[in-house]
């Protein structure tokens, strides 16, 4: 028993330190040997360390490394030699303190007893926290051990609360969508009463302009539509028809008014007397054989009071071309008109009359320009007007097609018409046609080519405009002279006067009786000066001028009475 291992011999004697093993972290761990013969046995049973494989026997836990230095380690009785984690019960250093080896965890090794080692048991604790003293008395149950994972919170999911979310996402949808609905109603309410105030609004407004609203109308005319014909605008294009085979003309002037959308064809007679450049009293016929395009319009602007902005000669050739593009044209025939290239009569007329009759492009021209023995130039002329009305019906309205048309005739428009301008406004007529907004109208004249009241109120005054256009502040005052002195030379005497005086000559006919006295009537106040200095060239007396109702192209008009006097 005096005998030590070298390594592990104390200095007072005492058995020596075996070693036993490991511990987790790699430190070596002793015990103090009893028999040193015996040899060494790592599992033996001597009241400390452990057996996995003994069969029977209390086992006690073997002395493991306390990281916080709490748990005892076995010591030696006798020999003092350095044990790095091994303390007493009292927790004092093993022999000298001095020479006590530094303990990492504040830990000091005390000197033996001399008795047999009594192993302690681990205290675990929660960091930060001391662990119990050891008071000699039993040693403490084991603290116990906590993990990460035992503080770590985890959130379960909650079906019932997932079933609330969705209830509640369920309802605010659902009165997102009402409120949403709502507000769609009442802005479809609120777009519906503008649309239709704007409507009554636009309806009264149009009304007005029209002079259609009750108590509105015109008191001097009666039908409501006399102040507002003078304002509404209109576009006016004249047509000549060029009789080739035969010879002569057909003149209608072509008017789209804007403002009320309406479409006419005005026929135009050719005895209608003009007054050419010269000033000397002419018929349509002669102006525009002698005169031309361009004066026959001028012409025509100073007796109607009209506007012309262009001139479309149309021969005979060119209406057969027309009337063939655009699919022939159906028309209410007032006659048979027999083949003009047939060389005996009685044949099969080439056009019959009756409803609804299809003509082609040779059946158009022959009825426009037929003329039966004995009829008036108007008969033919009606004729006309009804062929240019179905070519309107059957034209396109398409701006750019219609100008593809009229190019296609090949023809030459002349200026300051164009063929686009041609075709754009052949196009708006045309669309009214289809609508049942064009009609044709026949300009009534006397038999002396002079216009009548009913002419200057029915086609003049409604149809082109309702007074003259307003002449240049240079241009010369148009006067107007109708002759009931029952002298018919006297028309003619009082003309001379009036060109030789600076005025334009206009003649409004002869009237059926004689008149005793002249008058000489102007109808806007600018015009009295000049209507007195109309009654001084003819030599009447001022007394005859007073304010009243003039013809629509002229400025004065003149009924000349038995007072005149014409070498006065």
């Amino acid at each position: 028993m005096n005998d030590r291992y070298d390594a592990g011999h104390g200095t007072d004697g005492s058995a020596p330190y075996e070693l036993v093993g490991y511990d987790e972290y790699g430190r070596p761990v002793y015990h103090q040997a009893t028999d040193r013969q015996q040899p060494y046995d790592p599992y033996r049973q001597q009241g400390y360390g452990y057996d996995p494989y003994a069969a029977g026997g209390p086992q006690q836990p073997a002395p493991s490394y306390d990281p916080y230095g709490t748990a005892q380690q076995p010591q030696a009785s006798s020999y003092g030699s350095y044990d790095p984690y091994a303390t007493d019960t009292t927790g004092a250093y093993q022999d000298d303190p001095a020479t006590a080896p530094y303990d990492p965890y504040g830990q000091t090794a005390h000197a033996g007893t001399g008795q047999q080692p009594r192993v302690t048991e681990q205290t675990a604790h929660i960091p930060q926290q001391a662990g119990p003293a050891d008071d000699g008395t039993a040693p403490a149950e084991p603290a116990p051990e906590y993990r990460t994972e035992q503080f770590a919170f985890v959130e379960e999911p909650d079906d019932d609360s997932e079933d609330v979310i969705d209830w509640l996402k369920f309802t605010e949808n659902r009165t997102e969508r009402r409120e949403e609905a709502r507000r769609r109603a009442r802005s479809r309410i609120i777009a519906l009463v503008v649309v239709l105030a704007l409507v009554a609004v636009g309806g009264v407004g149009y009304l007005w302009y029209a002079g259609k609203l009750p108590g509105l109308s015109d008191s001097g005319s009666g039908t409501g539509t006399a102040t507002a014909a003078g304002a509404q605008k209109r576009d006016v294009i004249v047509v000549h028809l060029h009789d080739t085979r035969k010879g002569g003309t057909a003149t209608a002037l072509l008017v789209d008014n804007t403002t009320t959308e309406q479409g006419t064809t005005v026929l135009l007679p050719n005895s209608l007397a003009l007054t050419a450049d010269d000033g000397t009293t002419t018929t349509l016929a002669k102006s525009v054989e002698d005169d031309g395009s361009e004066g026959t319009r001028t012409a025509l602007d100073t007796v109607l009071g009209t506007d012309i902005e262009g001139t479309w000669r149309l021969d005979t050739p060119f209406l057969l071309t027309l009337v063939d593009l655009v699919g022939n044209i159906e028309v209410d025939t007032d006659t048979d008109v027999p083949d003009p290239d047939a060389g005996k009569k009685g044949e099969t007329p080439l056009v019959r009359k009756g409803e609804n009759q299809t003509l082609s492009g040779k059946m158009a021209v022959a009825y426009a320009t037929h003329r039966a023995p004995g009829e008036s130039q108007n008969a033919q002329l009606e004729r006309f007007g009804q062929v240019m009305h179905g070519v309107l019906r059957k034209m396109t309205s398409d701006p750019d097609a219609a100008t593809t048309t009229v190019q296609t005739l090949g023809q030459i428009i002349e200026p300051p018409l164009t063929d686009k301008d041609l075709g754009a406004f052949l196009a708006r007529l045309s669309d009214l046609a289809k609508g049942g907004d064009h009609r044709t109208a026949l300009l009534p004249v006397q038999e002396d080519g002079t216009l009548t009241a009913q002419a200057s109120d029915s086609v003049v005054e409604d149809v082109l405009g309702g007074t003259a256009k307003s002449p240049d502040p240079d241009a010369a005052v148009s006067v107007s002279v109708r002759n009931a002195t029952g002298v018919k030379g006297h028309t003619e005497q009082a003309r001379v006067v009036l060109l030789n005086g600076g005025f334009t000559f206009l003649e409004a006919g002869t009237a059926t009786a004689p008149e005793a006295a002249s008058k000489v009537v102007y109808a806007n106040a600018a015009d009295k000066e000049n209507a007195t200095e109309v009654a001084k060239t003819l030599g009447l007396s001022t007394d005859s001028v007073a304010k009243g109702k003039t013809s629509a192209n002229a400025r004065v008009s003149v009924v000349l009475g038995q007072d005149y006097d014409p070498g006065s």
